[in-house]
């Protein structure tokens, strides 16, 4: 079927954006040829792909903030991207608004051990950070399995956790100043290198606010101080359900691992097939419990940790001996998503969180859903705080299995609500959740949610469509009485 003409007024307003635009930034940092710009038309949720109107990649906070603000005169969209390893759509282009790429903005600006921080731009890779700093006994906990390519702007974004983060805490937990350019161009700064910020915790606002507020220039994390010594465990079990009880056993004995990782027997095969780390095949669960600290504390958790295992019934127990075959361990699990791709040609990986308690229910749950849908599933997830990552498998050349999988998905974070969970964990909301929102936030809830996006973004240009299943307009939003006056938002038109 032969596609419609281009309409002309559209023609000349791309055009108006692009030399705009290159009077902003270097010519080159302005991409608008359709086949340059199909690298940007989909990020990790690749079942979804849109190729944008431009791109633009800025070098500097300034010409960000210069960007920024002739979109927000010029009623310009603009979908903020870092590396693109999102796996919820969250940096899905839309085909009337610009990319605003980050990956130039890569340097790290300064190391402070005194205070043990690091600032750094946004397209600094996750790794980089530790990289940066590991030779003076430092490193930056959040570790994302995506680490080497992960941006720190992205893991702001979508408030990323990482294989350590039941101890250490979300990226949240690690990060102390923000500077931040809001849609009309100007420049805030928020916290620094002090422990805590005064005001509201607007940092806290922005982190994990998936790009809807504002486009994140530099931030400072929280360097920590390599522990003395830290062991894995390898423990394997006969079942799901041994292993899940002694995740709560280990918690419950008041242990708080560095990490807590499980993957069942699908995911072990696959990912000792990939990397070779030295996992039992003949397991069905499989525990990495890693501890760290002073050498005698580790010591005596390691026996604790050893011991709650074989009262759950575990039939594999191994210590690492060295660094080298620690690092093995969290290979194979870091490398899990990619390995899954020996399991199906195709895979769509999930990302909600339920309390521990109902980690052996909702185990049960999904291995009955892979039944009745037609679907196979590999699990791994972070144990420790409940953050599940089904990977639902299924081939995109059979007729009608995405769609397949895409219901599977919904039916699984559905149970995860329905138990006493939420929708994501680290993986943000995006597109793939949004109609999803109203199982676990109520029209009120989601208003709420939204006024606090019209205080940043009143004209909605900020990666619209991201989020919220229905848009509403600012002053719709403003319609609630407050001390007999109403809020004073503006009556712009629906976005």
């Amino acid at each position: 079927m032969k596609m419609p003409a281009p309409d002309q007024a559209v023609i000349a307003r791309r055009r108006e954006i692009v030399a705009a635009l290159r009077r902003i930034v270097a010519a080159d940092a302005v991409i608008d040829r359709e086949d340059a710009m199909r690298v940007y038309e989909a990020d990790g949720l690749t079942a979804y792909r849109q190729l944008p109107m431009i791109v633009v990649l800025p070098e500097t906070t300034a010409e960000v903030a210069a960007v920024m603000r002739y979109c927000f005169d010029a009623n310009v969209k603009v979908v903020a991207r870092g590396a693109g390893t999102s796996l919820s759509g969250g940096a899905l282009p839309l085909a009337d608004g610009i990319v605003l790429g980050l990956a130039r903005l890569n340097k790290i600006l300064s190391v402070n051990y005194e205070t043990r921080t690091a600032t750094v731009q946004p397209g600094v890779t996750n790794l980089a950070v530790t990289q940066a700093v590991e030779h003076r006994g430092f490193y930056y906990a959040p570790d994302p399995s995506s680490q080497i390519a992960c941006t720190i702007g992205g893991n702001i974004a979508e408030n990323s956790g990482g294989v350590h983060c039941l101890k250490y805490g979300l990226t949240t937990n690690n990060v102390l100043g923000l500077e931040v350019v809001l849609i009309t161009g100007e420049v805030v700064r928020l916290g620094g290198e002090m422990l805590e910020a005064e005001g509201y915790d607007l940092i806290g606002v922005l982190t994990g606010s998936e790009g809807l507020l504002g486009v994140v220039t530099e931030v400072t994390v929280r360097l920590l101080p390599k522990p003395e010594v830290a062991r894995a465990l390898l423990l394997g079990f006969p079942s799901s359900e041994q292993a899940g009880d002694c995740v709560a056993g280990v918690i419950g004995g008041g242990i708080i691992p560095a990490g807590m990782e499980m993957m069942d027997g699908p995911a072990i095969r696959a990912a000792e097939d990939f990397v070779h780390a030295g996992y039992p095949l003949d397991v069905e669960a499989l525990l990495i419990v890693e501890l760290d600290g002073p050498e005698a504390e580790v010591a005596d958790l390691i026996a604790r940790v050893e011991a709650i295992a074989r009262h759950c019934g575990a039939v594999n127990v191994r210590a690492s001996a060295s660094d080298e075959e620690r690092a093995r361990f969290w290979a194979g699990r870091k490398a899990a998503f990619p390995a899954a791709g020996r399991l199906s040609p195709d895979y769509y990986v999930m990302d909600g969180t339920i309390p521990r308690k109902q980690l052996a229910h909702v185990l049960r749950r999904i291995a009955e859903m892979s039944e009745t849908f037609g679907l196979r599933v590999a699990n791994v997830f972070h144990a420790g705080d409940g953050n599940l990552h089904p990977l639902i498998l299924y081939d995109a050349n059979q007729p009608g299995e995405l769609e397949t999988a895409e219901r599977f998905g919904a039916e699984i974070l559905k149970l995860c609500v329905s138990v006493g969970g939420v929708l994501t964990g680290e993986h943000g909301v995006g597109v793939e959740k949004r109609d999803l929102m109203p199982v676990q936030y109520t029209e009120v809830d989601l208003d709420q949610q939204q006024r606090l996006k019209c205080a940043f973004d009143p004209h909605g240009l900020l990666n619209p469509g991201k989020m919220f299943p229905v848009l509403h307009r600012c002053a719709e939003l403003g319609r609630m009485h407050v001390h007999g006056g109403q809020l004073p938002f503006p009556d712009l038109p629906r976005f």
